[in-house]
């Protein structure tokens, strides 16, 4: 899934980028809320996490802004400021979630991932389709009860096809959720990796990656 991170304190952004990617999430960044605006905008993110206190415009402006344009990216709001009325602001400008600094890496990955599934009006951090199994708290996949060994770009892939489960997404969506605005991948590179989850999912079983030709993939039981 893809997270825009706009933060100014540059430590802080590098660790949460760093964390992020590992987790298999593909991560755009800024220090500056002019450029996070800008970021906000134009690309469609899962979720954003916003500092308040930046230079150019502050996260509420931000925020407001992105509402105001029907924005529907999750908003997750990272801030010093721990007042019960600072809070609210937050929330009532937009805000879906809201965690106060300090705070510890792995409370930040659960919330965000919790955002991921409200997204996809999904509660349950089990997706079950056939007997493929996929843990979204734990990013661990099975089939038939057995592990399926993925990288962390395979499983980022499998997680957007089964959040989407039953329906057709194009090459475009996939790539829009799945890479970072820089990402130097090459244009075959969806078909590639639909290859590889293919190799370890689908080999010797029953088909669950399915090609509608002309318009994408879909992950549903086969026929």
């Amino acid at each position: 899934m893809r997270v825009l991170v706009v933060e100014d304190y540059k430590p802080l952004r590098e660790s949460l980028v760093q964390v992020l990617s590992e987790e298999g999430f593909a991560v755009d960044h800024s220090g500056d809320g002019t450029e996070g605006l800008w970021y906000a905008l134009g690309n469609p993110y899962d979720v954003v996490v916003l500092d308040l206190m930046l230079p150019g415009i502050d996260g509420i402006q931000i925020l407001q802004q992105m509402r105001a344009k029907n924005i529907a990216s999750h908003v997750l709001i990272l801030t010093a400021r721990d007042a019960v009325s600072d809070r609210v602001k937050g929330l009532d400008a937009g805000a879906d979630d809201y965690l106060v600094k300090p705070f510890a890496m792995s409370e930040l990955l659960s919330r965000i991932r919790a955002l991921v599934r409200r997204g996809y009006s999904r509660k349950d951090p089990l997706i079950r389709v056939s007997d493929l199994e996929l843990d979204t708290a734990t990013r661990s996949v099975t089939r038939g009860g057995k592990p399926v060994e993925l990288t962390a770009r395979e499983y980022a892939l499998l997680e957007y096809l089964a959040m989407r489960a039953g329906q057709v997404v194009s090459r475009a969506e996939i790539w829009e959720h799945v890479y970072d605005f820089h990402s130097d991948a090459t244009s075959n590179v969806v078909d590639v990796y639909i290859g590889y989850l293919r190799k370890k999912l689908d080999s010797g079983k029953r088909k669950l990656i399915h090609t509608r030709r002309g318009q994408g993939y879909c992950l549903q039981e086969g026929t």
